[in-house]
């Protein structure tokens, strides 16, 4: 194997089209820009949705709603889960760092506990919220919450 000798796999590479190169290329005459009008010139540039004076769907579509730029989403885990890692894990202080380990949540999120399901083992777990009923649910077992 020598250095001059080295070739790009067949059909990696393809030759550019040469547009406007005379009617013998193929390519001449309107260079691929078909006949007259707007799209056939230089220069030529589309307000993007524009519909050919059709009104345009973004404007056809009706405004409803608004984003709340202050929500804050959580991630929910219900107490079931929390019992069924209590079981398989033997854990008793559910913490953000073990939500993370086992995959529950991302960095950023923030965790929510929900009430469905039971919890029998007495645990101790640290979220950024509670639903009333996961809390009442938590402290019947002999748990304890904090709130993160």
């Amino acid at each position: 194997m020598y250095l001059n000798a080295l070739q790009p796999a067949e059909g990696s590479v393809k030759n550019r089209k040469r547009i406007g190169r005379g009617t013998g290329s193929g390519r001449g005459g309107t260079s691929t820009r078909g006949h007259k009008g707007a799209k056939s010139r230089s220069g030529y540039s589309q307000k993007s949705g524009f519909e050919g004076g059709q009104m345009p769907l973004q404007r056809r579509v009706p405004k409803y709603g608004f984003k709340n730029i202050n929500r804050v989403e959580f991630k929910a885990i219900n107490i079931d889960v929390l019992q069924a890692l209590a079981e398989s894990t033997n854990e008793t202080v559910f913490n953000f760092e073990f939500f993370k380990s086992h995959g529950l949540v991302s960095k950023n999120d923030k965790v929510k506990i929900l009430g469905r399901g039971e919890v029998s083992k007495t645990v101790e777990v640290h979220a950024h919220a509670f639903s009333q009923s996961a809390i009442s649910s938590i402290e019947k077992a002999g748990g304890k919450t904090v709130t993160l």
